[in-house]
């Protein structure tokens, strides 16, 4: 039996540079969902593409990836770019 994929929590730049942030167990498959490669995506992504990512975080459980979701979600356009920006040094 395969190992369960970790969860993984991610931010995307749109083409509007407008930020997302979501979860994912595939993160390969929803990057193509959310260009519009694939069914499915969010419907803010929809009309904003293509996007790009820029940072994304593995966590073992669902319950882990999503409260990390919420604490990346409540940070302000500014704090979720200096946030970026501590994570590339």
């Amino acid at each position: 039996m395969n190992a369960p994929s970790p969860w993984t929590v991610y931010l995307l730049q749109c083409v509007d540079g407008t930020l997302y942030t979501g979860v994912t167990t595939d993160l390969d498959r929803r990057l193509r969902q959310h260009n519009g490669e694939l069914v499915g995506g969010a419907h803010y992504t929809r009309s904003r593409r293509p996007v790009k990512l820029l940072w994304r975080e593995e966590l073992g459980d669902r319950s882990s990836a999503q409260a990390r979701e919420a604490q990346i979600k409540a940070l302000s356009r500014r704090q979720k770019l200096q946030f970026l920006r501590s994570q590339s040094h």
